[in-house]
């Protein structure tokens, strides 16, 4: 619609000397200064020309401003890998019936490729591949060459296990270092449920998500003098869990370890039996 603002003078009428006229077209407002001589004929012309344009484009804009509601949807033809080392317990194959506890270790940055011997370079598969006999399976993925924890399947490779394994699923534990310890906050926020106790080494997380486990069995690691992940990475969520209420928090510092805590968290007995001594409420 067009009109004029001014109510004494119509488009193209005659009018008041030095007035202002203005016309809204379609929520578009054209204003000028009349002369003495009015508004002339070109200028009505011009104006007439412009007021369609104008309105074609108050109306796209109202069309653009509605929101639509839409769904993306891929098929994703993706296979799920990860490598890993596989101890079992002494004594799996003499009851077919028993069901056993599993620890899920995360190695760090420096073992990543494609090279599946070098998972055993530190931690639980370096005691396993040297005799030590644990009381429970123990998996160790690789994580592939520049990549991070925080992409790779590991919660889909824990279902696998329990698909190909006797595992007690109330008796799942999650630990790792340096990367693999960052990794072991992430996928206990991720999935909070799933892990009876995590034990993170040398690793960090984001302090937000600990409100995610408020309930959950942690004992964490770090050397007092580490340079690579300082100590506040791991102090900073401890602290968090603590005033979340959390009563089932345990914080070790190695005071003269550099970014090396974990052989000397790792090589603890009590560590193991600390993982044993909790569990999930079982599924009815």
């Amino acid at each position: 619609m067009m009109r004029s603002i001014c109510g004494e003078c119509l488009p193209g009428e005659g009018g008041h000397e030095g007035r202002l006229v203005a016309i809204r077209a379609s929520g578009v407002l054209f204003r000028w200064q009349r002369g003495s001589c009015g508004v002339s004929s070109d200028e009505m012309t011009l104006l007439r020309r412009l007021l369609p344009l104008a309105c074609l484009v108050t109306t796209l804009s109202a069309f653009a401003a509605e929101p639509t509601s839409e769904v993306f949807e891929k098929p994703s033809g993706e296979v799920l890998r990860l490598e890993y080392l596989l101890s079992l317990p002494e004594g799996y194959e003499v009851d077919p019936a028993k069901r056993w506890p599993l620890v899920v270790f995360l190695h760090g940055a420096g073992e990543r490729g494609d090279q599946l011997a070098n998972v055993a370079k530190h931690g639980p598969p370096k005691l396993a591949a040297a005799g030590q006999k644990f009381p429970f399976l123990l998996a160790s993925p690789q994580c592939p060459n520049e990549e991070w924890w925080t992409e790779q399947p590991v919660l889909e490779l824990i279902d696998s296990l329990e698909e190909k394994y006797r595992i007690d699923p109330t008796r799942i534990y999650l630990t790792g270092l340096s990367m693999g310890g960052y990794g072991t906050w992430h996928f206990a926020t991720l999935a909070p449920e799933r892990f009876a106790a995590i034990a993170p080494v040398c690793g960090g997380g984001i302090p937000y998500k600990m409100r995610l486990i408020p309930h959950l069995p942690v004992w964490a690691f770090h050397g007092g003098k580490d340079s690579v992940v300082v100590l506040d990475e791991s102090a900073r969520l401890v602290e968090v869990l603590k005033k979340a209420g959390n009563t089932k928090v345990e914080f070790t510092v190695y005071p003269e370890a550099g970014h090396d805590s974990w052989t000397e968290a790792y090589a603890n007995p009590a560590l193991y039996d600390w993982f044993l001594s909790h569990s999930l409420p079982a599924k009815p």
